[in-house]
């Protein structure tokens, strides 16, 4: 199809990738988000070779390179500093085709704007749509409205436009567990600056990342119950007591913590769902498959939607609906079963089942570095891209 306008809800990862990929096509695009601000949610992401591939396609390989962490190694220790695994990912790469990039969220959404030609409005909450025969208005709150031939819904995971598309309401499902993240700078006290160095051990986890800049984006995951706080002062000293005893380069990593710019999110995730289009308006990323960063696919989830949503636009005639429905169709298969799996890890690492999660601490110190990383790569060779 030719000559469409094409209205995006949402400047995050999937809303710009979806823009960057359908401008690319040839399609007119505005994209608008309910923030005044942009500022990422989480500091860093995993972006493994799936999603890098998606932006390779789009002409950004070589500045995702620019901005992403030489990783080279995976390496497990448990609590105790006693070592798993040591992994190395260079035959993952030669698997997959494509060398994966941590990288910070900041870098990534500036890369991304910057790559958009088109035009990102903030502050304009959009609060509903009409879905007419011919098109689609979205309707924000300032009694604005924006008229396209389709609609995409990249609001996430509290999407407005969500209950519209499905009729009813979601509550987002609680993972169990509350996640810190940051970043530092990477110093070998800490980490090998080319390995992903991950603590395990009393179903929690603390884990440090190479990303650009010569930093590590880190993470510490605890099991806790839903609705706890900490005043963002006292984080610091949160994790000191959570992690208290853990080995020499964990509490290096904790005293170089600024507690003022470390999140802490309760983890949470949606679906599965069945359906993520209704006539001309289709969820995209967070807002139709939230899932819990376990995987590492939240967002190469979301950069492969765009990708398959803009390829049936491009290749089908029917009409928009008609692409819509094949798009809806290959995505919901795929991204819920990463939805389903990240979960399954999720529990799996973080104690529902006591006995299970030690069973996975043995599998660690069992399992071969090949199965490991053959494990990831059928992951990422689900995608479109192979």
């Amino acid at each position: 199809m030719y000559n469409l306008k094409i209205i995006i809800i949402g400047a995050g990862i999937g809303g710009l990738t979806t823009g960057i990929a359908l401008t690319k096509a040839g399609y007119q695009v505005e994209i608008y988000d309910r923030v005044k601000e942009l500022r990422p949610a989480g500091a860093g992401i995993s972006l493994w070779s799936n999603g890098v591939k998606v932006l390779n396609k789009l002409g950004l390989g070589d500045r995702m390179a620019a901005i992403g962490g030489q990783m080279d190694r995976m390496q497990y220790r448990n609590y105790k500093d006693e070592l798993l695994n040591d992994i190395s990912l260079q035959p993952l790469i030669a698997q997959v085709g494509q060398r994966p990039y941590p990288v910070a969220r900041t870098d990534l959404q500036q890369m991304l704007l910057e790559a958009f030609p088109g035009t990102v409005k903030l502050g304009s909450k959009c609060v509903g749509f009409e879905d007419f025969v011919d098109s689609v208005t979205a309707i924000f709150e300032d009694g604005n409205t924006a008229t396209g031939d389709l609609l995409i819904a990249a609001d996430g995971v509290r999407s407005t436009l969500r209950p519209y598309i499905l009729g009813t309401e979601i509550e987002p499902r609680y993972a169990g567990y509350v996640n810190w993240n940051g970043l530092v700078k990477a110093s070998e006290d800490l980490a090998p600056k080319n390995t992903w160095m991950i603590y395990v051990g009393e179903h929690k986890r603390a884990s440090m990342m190479p990303v650009g800049g010569d930093r590590f984006y880190f993470f510490f995951d605890v099991p806790l119950p839903k609705g706890t706080s900490t005043p963002p002062e006292a984080r610091q000293q949160e994790l000191a007591n959570f992690f208290q005893g853990w080995p020499q380069p964990v509490q290096n990593l904790i005293k170089q913590v600024n507690p003022l710019e470390t999140n802490r999110l309760e983890i949470h995730d949606i679906g599965p769902i069945d359906t993520f289009v209704r006539g001309r308006v289709a969820l995209l990323g967070d807002a139709a498959h939230t899932t819990t960063p376990d995987l590492g696919q939240g967002g190469c989830q979301a950069m492969e939607d765009a990708e398959v949503l803009t390829r049936y636009l491009l290749t089908t005639n029917i009409s928009v609906e008609d692409a819509l429905k094949r798009y809806e169709k290959e995505r919901k298969e795929r991204a819920n079963a990463i939805v389903l799996k990240a979960r399954k890890r999720a529990d799996q690492i973080h104690g529902k089942d006591p006995e299970i999660t030690e069973q996975w601490y043995q599998q660690l110190r069992q399992e071969s570095p090949f199965d490991v990383t053959n494990a990831i790569g059928k992951i990422i060779l689900g995608g479109p891209l192979r």
